[in-house]
């Protein structure tokens, strides 16, 4: 290939990794929104305690610094992304597990 062609390749596989990027970070937002709400709709319904809603929104505001900080550094990289998605994961089933522990309340 010579460097015409190669340069082709690098713009278009530029333009077609921005918008997984940014589709990643648009992910991230989406689900910090969505777990609020969750937590939102626990709190109003009743299924969590005043503790379980400072442990779960301490979770997130750890996520969100730790994202800043990322940010700070030069970009999400793919492992940050990676490691947040995970970090959301872990406080997700922390919701759903307190949200559903009325027996033990």
């Amino acid at each position: 290939m010579n460097w015409t062609g190669r340069l082709t390749a690098v713009v278009l596989f530029g333009a077609l990794a921005l918008p997984a990027v940014a589709q990643s970070n648009q992910e991230i937002n989406a689900r910090k929104e969505n777990q609020q709400d969750r937590i939102a709709q626990g709190v109003k319904s009743g299924q969590l305690t005043a503790g379980e809603t400072s442990r779960l929104e301490a979770r997130e505001a750890h996520i969100n610094r730790q994202e800043a900080r990322m940010k700070a550094n030069g970009g999400l990289t793919a492992a940050d992304r990676a490691k947040i998605n995970r970090e959301q994961n872990r406080t997700s089933q922390a919701i759903y597990r307190d949200k559903h522990n009325a027996a033990h309340q």
